[in-house]
């Protein structure tokens, strides 16, 4: 069984525009976690979630994906309502909830200047650790993109022509290692507020994915 990469180290140096950005965070912000946010979760889960990047004053504050913003608030409730988490979710790392066959990781690790990462940074990011990362998966039966970001990195870490998996709000795609690709629009508050994107879309993602996520292993033929 391949091992889960070990994640960055707190001062990575591998992509100089954010290494600068999070020292200035350092600076201005000295309580938060100001690191690489590490994947959170079961080590060999059945569902992955992969979100863009930390937010600078979510996940890049708790130092725990998605939590400590908005977008936390209905991702969180929705894999509780679905089985996917146990406990209460209190934006807070220390708030005692727990993924259930789930793991959650970023696409990029850092929190990029304006929640905008590079193609640079995320084929980075992709190539040092989600890569590896979903390598290491064997019992993963689901993923879900939240974001076209999120969604082209898992089809590039998986040598994925992007145009046999195109991006859109509910699209799913059967990958050939078995694993089926769902996505969405980011549970982002933008998204949200604007009604890009509402409770009940997300949902219905997660509907369909729940069969995904039970359902026996069985790769495409080549």
């Amino acid at each position: 069984m391949t091992s889960l990469p070990a994640p960055p180290s707190r001062d990575c140096s591998l992509c100089p525009r954010l290494a600068s950005f999070r020292e200035a965070n350092r600076a201005a912000y000295p309580n938060f976690f100001n690191a690489p946010v590490p994947s959170w979760g079961d080590t060999q889960p059945a569902l992955l979630i992969v979100g863009l990047a930390p937010g600078l004053k979510g996940a890049n504050r708790t130092g725990r994906p998605f939590t400590g913003d908005y977008a936390g608030d209905l991702l969180y409730s929705t894999l509780i309502k679905y089985g996917f988490a146990k406990g209460v979710f209190r934006a807070d790392p220390n708030d005692g909830l727990q993924l259930v066959r789930c793991r959650i990781t970023n696409a990029v690790k850092c929190v990029p200047p304006e929640n905008k990462p590079t193609p640079a940074e995320t084929k980075t990011c992709l190539k040092n650790y989600l890569e590896h990362e979903l390598a290491a998966l064997s019992t993963l039966r689901a993923i879900l993109a939240l974001g076209q970001i999120a969604h082209v990195a898992v089809l590039d870490a998986l040598k994925v022509k992007r145009s046999s998996a195109p991006f859109g709000h509910g699209a799913e795609n059967r990958l050939p290692n078995g694993v089926t690709l769902f996505s969405s629009y980011h549970c982002s508050r933008y998204n949200t507020n604007t009604g890009r994107l509402t409770e009940a879309m997300f949902h219905s993602v997660f509907d369909r994915i729940v069969a995904a996520a039970n359902a026996a292993a069985t790769p495409q033929p080549a």
